[in-house]
């Protein structure tokens, strides 16, 4: 980003210069960037595969620009990037949605992305915008936490609060986690518990082992295999901030109230992002899409079928969410740049204590 920075202004220059050429011949300047015309391009959008909308939205998206979007499944968020990095300037397709603060920085360090600040950024909170350069726009966030079946806690057994909790023998055999080398909450709990451990974090790890914490491979294993809510015996499950207005929602028979609740203590960001990929030959038109993701139409249709939140401050949540999410009020966060460097490292040393 610096080298673009720093080109800048000669490259203005020259710009000013051919365009005084031209005029000069009698010939029209060149169209400004991004003011071509884009109506009846077709562009593709590569994406994770927990991507969903309902349908009609893209749609809506073509009818107001003239636009038409293909959507490219790519796995998950970490096979998504593992791909792209190696397609660098022959990409995917135009836009890629779902590279998460996790994977971020692996991202920009292989340049996958052409710079552009949308003018909807207006409307998003600074403390989601993580990277300065906009080579990323921020579209939606959620929160992993550890999540807890009310019923299984009484005064007795008081639900935990605090990560350090968690560790203490009175919840021995209560917790099941998810490896964070094959799942994305794993790795977000991993890395609250080295926000909040610092170097502390492998003693950590080593308290809960001894304390018989369960590690499956995914958070289906885990949410529907060992927790109670799946029929398991464990009460208390890394999973999200939105899973008790999903238990609301997906409930047969319907009920009124989530069975389930968050430690909020535990919780750590995930802001999920999308960049108009480097080598794009639609550069206006993925302008437009990225435009259209922070729009009230996409943003206000993310939460009931993404289960995360909105990333633009003017769009209104459904009352679902209102009604059964607690959102941390200070969550766990690392920069990017410190998980790019770090994340192999701190999952190999997370397997040699819980695993071996």
């Amino acid at each position: 980003m610096h080298r673009i920075l720093t080109r800048t202004v000669p490259f203005v220059a020259a710009l000013g210069a051919a365009a005084f050429l031209l005029t000069a011949c009698g010939s029209d300047p060149a169209p400004a960037p991004g003011s071509e015309p884009i109506a009846g391009q077709a562009i593709t959008l590569v994406t994770h595969d927990s991507f969903r909308v309902s349908e009609g939205i893209l749609e809506a998206f073509t009818a107001e620009t003239g636009v038409t979007v293909t959507v490219r499944n790519a796995g998950d968020t970490g096979q998504m990037v593992a791909t792209s990095v190696l397609t660098v300037g022959n990409p995917l397709g135009d836009v890629m949605y779902g590279v998460d603060n996790t994977f971020l920085q692996r991202a920009l360090d292989a340049e996958l992305f052409e710079a552009y600040e949308s003018p909807a950024l207006a409307n998003v909170p600074a403390s989601l915008q993580l990277d300065p350069g906009h080579r990323v726009t921020p579209i939606d966030f959620g929160d992993v936490c550890a999540n807890y079946w009310i019923d299984r806690f009484d005064d007795d057994l008081p639900v935990p609060e605090t990560l350090a909790d968690l560790a203490d023998p009175a919840y021995e055999g209560l917790l099941v986690v998810e490896n964070p080398e094959t799942s994305s909450p794993g790795l977000a709990f991993l890395l609250a518990t080295i926000a909040e451990f610092g170097d502390g974090w492998e003693n950590y790890w080593k308290a809960l082992r001894l304390n018989d914490v369960l590690v499956t491979t995914s958070w289906d294993d885990a949410y529907y295999g060992q927790f109670v809510a799946g029929g398991g015996d464990r009460p208390i499950v890394i999973s999200y901030a939105s899973s008790p207005p999903a238990e609301v929602i997906y409930a047969d028979p319907p009920v009124d109230t989530a069975p389930t609740g968050v430690i909020t203590d535990t919780c750590f960001r995930q802001v999920e992002f999308a960049g108009i990929l480097a080598g794009t030959s639609h550069r206006a038109a993925a302008e437009a899409l990225v435009d259209f993701l922070l729009s009230d139409t996409f943003q206000e249709n993310v939460p009931l079928n993404m289960f995360v939140f909105p990333a633009s401050t003017t769009a209104e949540l459904p009352q679902a969410f209102v009604d059964h999410v607690v959102l941390p009020e200070d969550p766990h966060t690392l920069p990017p740049a410190g998980i790019g460097a770090n994340r192999n490292a701190w999952t190999e040393r997370w397997t040699r204590i819980v695993l071996r």
